[in-house]
């Protein structure tokens, strides 16, 4: 079981270090088109994960309830999407925005914590025995979030490349922006075996603060400009690439 948990903590990290290690063998920056593509990607491989692997896995938790079986995972899902929009009301402007190669670290930084806390907490379950989550079935979800880490670890670091900073360091600024994820995996996955019981809580609060990303950071991205098609394809693919991983493994 230990080693099941420290390989899908680990896997959505080295999804970011292997986008990160693009700005070694790719000349230019990534193109309008290929950026619109995989923030699509992203953002559909995000939703799935957070309706299959978190979400519904909530629901079920707290089938006690009866009828009332969704109020667990309606008040986590509430709590994720306001304390997202907390960080991005109390954060600076500019780092939210991202239009300064300082601050875009920053940026991804802090929206990659969600990411971290869904894989904890979904470990945290299959730690605790929890009904409907399987070893497989997280570990499809930390495969699904290292896959749409990957171009995310290239966008952080070509752009970097391309305004003249050295590789090796725009490598390292990369790989520190899914730092973050495997430190928020340890503490959601600690703090959520301390209090089994609100383990649904926990699930949708995940799935909220993801898609409160989605949402706010990854669909007027993939949407902005003229041609938008290939932001929606790609989004279609992502989605249904994490949805056939979560339900084939889970």
């Amino acid at each position: 079981m230990l080693i099941e948990i420290i390989k899908g903590l680990s896997v959505p990290f080295i999804g970011t270090t292997l986008g990160a290690f693009c700005v070694f063998f790719l000349k230019n920056e990534l193109g309008k088109g290929m950026q619109k593509a995989l923030t699509g990607f992203a953002a559909g491989v995000m939703i799935a994960a957070s309706i299959w692997s978190l979400l519904l896995p909530a629901i079920e938790q707290g089938a006690s309830l009866g009828v009332w079986r969704f109020i667990p995972a309606a008040i986590g899902f509430w709590i994720g999407i306001l304390f997202l929009m907390a960080i991005d009301y109390f954060a600076p402007p500019e780092c939210i925005e991202g239009e300064q190669k300082d601050n875009l670290l920053l940026a991804v930084t802090l929206h990659n914590i969600p990411e971290g806390m869904a894989v904890g907490v979904i470990y945290a379950g299959l730690l605790n025995h929890a009904d409907h989550i399987t070893a497989m079935g997280a570990f499809s979800l930390a495969l699904g979030i290292a896959i749409q880490n990957f171009p995310e670890g290239a966008i952080i670091s070509m752009p970097l490349c391309t305004k003249g900073m050295p590789k090796g360091k725009a490598f390292v600024y990369g790989v520190l922006s899914g730092a973050v994820e495997p430190v928020a995996s340890v503490f959601t996955l600690w703090a959520a075996s301390l209090v089994v019981p609100v383990l649904p809580y926990f699930l949708s609060f995940a799935a909220g603060a993801m898609l409160y990303v989605v949402v706010e950071e990854l669909v007027p991205k993939m949407s902005v400009g003229e041609t938008t098609n290939i932001g929606i394809f790609m989004f279609a693919a992502g989605f249904s690439l994490m949805m056939i991983l979560d339900v084939a493994l889970g």
